[in-house]
């Protein structure tokens, strides 16, 4: 490679280096004995231990006679309910949810399919046992979900959180499974004869739950035009590393035909955005999991408000938290209906695309220097379903990113041949750059004009071996954003020590933490994977002024390939190993590559020339000016 084509190489790479470094998640911090701590909740025993007190419980009957009305707060004309509520568990074939009569809203809500970091593998489904391991996504104890909020025409600030419902049926656990549905009632009275109706149906096979809220005879008592459904809980961060987690949890809204993001990224900072007009959704979540509420017709709804902050959780831990809501107008008639889809789940990107509204949106596959609009298609429509349909034959994901990675490689295979063949060229033609060097010594003007003609003499593009690579890389980020975010390697093993595809594969834990990248857990993988990019640069690289990039890539990679997720590691590694044996193929089969002349050398000029040729006009510019001068 030529000075030109170094320096575009060594661009690339300082981005990449660059790109991976900003996006490069902390690991958890380690206890001074070497054992890892939770990040999100401290240790196993003590997260195990605040989980048995805040299982699924069925509480005593409230005695409905407990009501009371705080007339400071709640004015003339709501009761305020000082009591817990009474408990109904609703369980389908994928969640198991509670319910509360005070505020008719949701308290708990448990995955059945996803098993918390510290119970992975633990299998028990009966008893306590099931609340300890199943991931619980409201974060109940920051706020609630799903209240309603409004001003009373008597001034009061109203939120349907301590007002008590109720339930018509007095059963404690309903069970629904299939394709059957369950829809409850809870009513709540006014003093003035109205009713505040939150009516939920729930299906057998679904993580949503249908949600109508009715307004009977509340006229002349909701001021301002409006109230807001609120989803003040956020949703639980149920990671081992919480800073990782961090990265990805954010708030979001589906308006003006886009996903806006509200994110609140350095640690104190409070973030808070007013969207005014139609709104297709609200959305809450983390790196895995999501809540989203979905008005049925968004042209009813008045626009939506998001807040969050960010908080340090000693020693390396961070949390982000978020509420939003949704202002739906009161056009103050007698009855008052909306309608809502509200869905608890995993971020999955098929599960999502089976609602309308373009729930999807919110799966996050990566970004690189707003190239949006390039990487989330070639992730969407093309490596997502590949993946999925390779996995529909081959169960253990591991294997199916072996196949994955092996296919991505044959398909880029055109791209990377002529590459190789571009990048074999130049080395064949650095002798006879040496020689114009030598002939012309400092004379940089004659030596580039020089240089050029022998390009166009042979037909070489000096940026021929950099190109396929610049077109590569939506590819290579689209896929880092698939390996990075995807649930489906949350908790999926592959082979021998690594038995999370979604979680760094550390084999052992240095006693200090690396400088600047603060890294002391070391991954097989990314051991592996540096490996082979050292053989990969030293078979790519012959100019002796850039040995150093041999060495200086692979470790660089390395280092910040440390704490990333095992699935990721293993797709690159295999990559890079698919990439040398291709690397020696080709290098074999054109040994006897000559330089031969083209026969019509200025028939057409290529980039490169026009800029080089654009460059020394400039110059010659120049240096008329200054004899002028």
């Amino acid at each position: 490679m030529d000075r030109n084509t170094t320096i575009a190489f060594i661009l690339i790479g300082g981005i990449l280096v660059l790109w991976l470094y900003l996006n490069s998640p902390k690991p958890p911090a380690t206890l001074p004995t070497g054992k890892r701590t939770d990040t999100t909740a401290v240790v196993k025993d003590t997260v195990r231990t605040r989980e048995k007190e805040q299982t699924l419980s069925l509480p005593q009957k409230q005695n409905k006679n407990e009501t009371g009305n705080d007339s400071t707060t709640y004015g003339k004309f709501f009761d305020y309910y000082p009591g817990k509520g009474e408990i109904i568990t609703i369980e389908n074939n994928l969640v198991k949810l509670e319910l509360s009569t005070k505020g008719a809203n949701i308290k708990k809500y448990f995955l059945k399919k996803y098993d918390n970091w510290y119970s992975a593998g633990t299998k028990q489904k009966n008893g306590e046992k099931f609340y300890e391991t199943h991931v619980q996504l409201i974060n109940y104890s920051k706020g609630n979900a799903l209240d309603l909020a409004f001003v009373s025409t008597d001034g009061k600030a109203i939120n349907t959180k301590n007002l008590e419902f109720n339930l018509s049926d007095e059963k404690s656990y309903y069970k629904v499974s299939g394709n059957d549905s369950l829809t409850l009632a809870f009513v709540y009275n006014t003093k003035k004869g109205g009713e505040i109706k939150k009516i939920f149906t729930f299906y057998g096979n679904k993580y949503s739950i249908d949600t109508k809220i009715e307004m009977i005879r509340m006229n002349d008592l909701i001021s301002n035009n409006a109230y807001d459904l609120v989803w003040g809980s956020g949703i639980r961060f149920v990671e081992d590393n919480s800073v990782d987690e961090a990265t990805y949890s954010d708030a979001s809204v589906y308006y003006g035909g886009e996903q806006v993001l509200v994110d609140a990224s350095k640690p104190g900072e409070k973030v808070q955005k007013d969207f005014n007009g139609r709104v297709d959704w609200v959305a809450v979540r983390d790196k895995y999991f999501a809540a989203i509420i979905a008005p049925k017709d968004p042209s009813k709804v008045d626009g939506a408000y998001v807040e969050g902050y960010r908080e340090d959780i000693p020693p390396d831990g961070v949390r982000e938290f978020y509420s939003t809501r949704i202002n739906v107008p009161f056009r103050n008639t007698a009855l008052e209906t909306s309608e809502f889809t509200v869905y608890i789940g995993p971020v999955d990107y098929d599960i999502l695309k089976a609602y309308k509204g373009n729930l999807e949106a919110i799966v996050d596959f990566g970004s690189f220097f707003g190239l949006k609009f390039i990487v989330r298609p070639i992730a969407e429509y093309i490596l997502l379903p590949l993946f999925n349909f390779l996995h529909d034959f081959i169960p253990n994901y591991g294997f199916v990113i072996v196949i994955f990675s092996l296919i991505i490689k044959v398909v880029l295979y055109p791209l990377t041949k002529q590459s190789f063949q571009s990048m074999k060229k130049m080395q064949l033609l650095q002798p006879k750059i040496a020689e114009i060097k030598e002939k012309y010594g400092d004379d940089r003007e004659k030596v580039s004009k020089e240089t050029m003609k022998l390009y166009s003499t042979y037909g070489i593009n000096p940026a021929g071996g950099c190109l396929p690579i610049i077109l590569q890389m939506p590819v290579f980020i689209a896929l880092w954003g698939l390996f990075k975010t995807a649930i489906e390697l949350r908790q999926q093993p592959f082979v021998w020590w690594i038995n999370d595809l979604s979680r760094p594969d550390v084999i052992f834990t240095l006693p200090f933490k690396l400088p600047i990248f603060g890294i002391n857990e070391i991954s097989g993988l990314a051991l592996l994977m540096g490996i082979t990019q050292y053989f990969q640069q030293k078979m790519t690289i012959k100019d002796p002024n850039q040995k150093a990039l041999i060495y200086l890539m692979p470790i660089m990679l390395t280092i910040m390939f440390m704490s990333f997720p095992s699935g990721l590691n293993l797709y690159y590694f295999l990559f890079n190993l698919f990439s040398i044996a291709q690397q020696y193929y080709i290098n074999h089969r054109h040994d006897g590559m000559e330089l031969v002349p083209v026969k019509n050398p200025n028939k057409k000029k290529g980039f490169m020339s026009r800029l080089m040729e654009a460059a020394e006009q400039q110059q010659k510019n120049q240096q008329k000016i200054r004899k002028k001068r």
